[in-house]
């Protein structure tokens, strides 16, 4: 009975996962086939015209993305290393509770902030020094006023730094004691322990708590509509505004009148759907090949 239970339940979520997709393909049928290819190549996004290219959207969406992790990694992975091997035990649950609760934010919450003491910030402060000192690179050139990609990365690596802190903290602490104390017993210190010993040990916990960000960053919608400028171009300068795909359904759904449109607006959907699993396939593959690496 009990394995009948799970089973029906685990084939109960691939049933979601498949009528899901199908779905959205059926919807997504009418733009499909009056663009074709185009529609996943094309960077033109004309509702007037009735022409649609969806390429901005999945530029925005994969950069921001990528950027946000970046920020988020280092500044998650530390705070869980800081918590269960360097702060004292007294204080490790408070800065771990205000950590989680950074996750119980609403999303609309952060995207007030970012614009409000973010985007200034970033305008007036950030952006400058940017141009001004790296502004010989194509990746920072350009004035800022605010509501940019950059704006849009850096509130998403505020809002996925908990999810990948509260997953490394318990990975972390499912280290056997056992392995660290023979670890000082062969003379390492406390920091080579930690990045020898710990960090190889957990590697597969931590990059499941990375994926589980990047999933998140990539279906944000509320934060990056609001911060992110929502620009159907290619901007090479994260100084400059941009657009993702869970933007665009949020800004546009409602003014889908025509059947094109409308397909148009859930065939973005379906790439988006379509890029989460396959950044999730890719990651779980890497994960698999970290786990049966051994631990030099």
């Amino acid at each position: 009975m009990t394995h009948a239970a799970t089973l029906a339940a685990g084939m109960l979520i691939l049933l979601f996962l498949v009528l899901i997709a199908s779905q959205l393909l059926r919807l997504s049928l009418p733009a499909l086939r009056t663009f074709g290819g185009r529609f996943f190549v094309s960077s033109v996004w004309d509702p007037v015209g009735e022409q649609y290219g969806i390429l901005p959207f999945l530029y925005g969406t994969i950069v921001s993305s990528v950027i946000a992790l970046l920020i988020a990694i280092p500044f998650g992975v530390g705070t869980a290393i800081f918590l269960t091997e360097v702060a004292p035990r007294r204080i490790r649950g408070p800065i771990a509770f205000m950590v989680d609760m950074l996750a119980a934010i609403p999303s609309v919450v952060y995207g007030l902030w970012g614009i409000f003491v973010l985007a200034p910030l970033v305008s007036q402060h950030a952006a400058p020094w940017l141009e001004k000192y790296l502004g010989f690179l194509p990746l920072f050139r350009g004035p800022s006023y605010g509501v940019s990609m950059l704006t849009a990365s850096l509130i998403l690596s505020v809002m996925i730094v908990p999810y990948i802190t509260a997953i490394s903290r318990e990975i972390l602490l499912t280290v056997p004691d056992d392995i660290k104390a023979a670890s000082f017993a062969l003379g390492a210190t406390h920091w080579e322990t930690i990045w020898k010993i710990v960090l190889p040990y957990t590697r597969a916990g931590i990059g499941a708590g990375i994926v589980l960000a990047l999933g998140r960053a990539l279906g944000e919608t509320m934060a990056v509509t609001m911060l992110i400028g929502n620009q159907p171009q290619i901007n090479v300068s994260v100084l400059q505004p941009g657009y993702s795909m869970a933007a665009v359904i949020a800004n546009e759904f409602t003014e889908a009148t025509t059947p094109v449109y409308l397909s148009a607006i859930v065939a973005v959907g379906l790439a988006l759907f379509a890029v989460t699993l396959l950044v999730n396939l890719a990651a779980r593959l890497l994960l698999w090949r970290m786990r049966v690496r051994p631990i030099r």
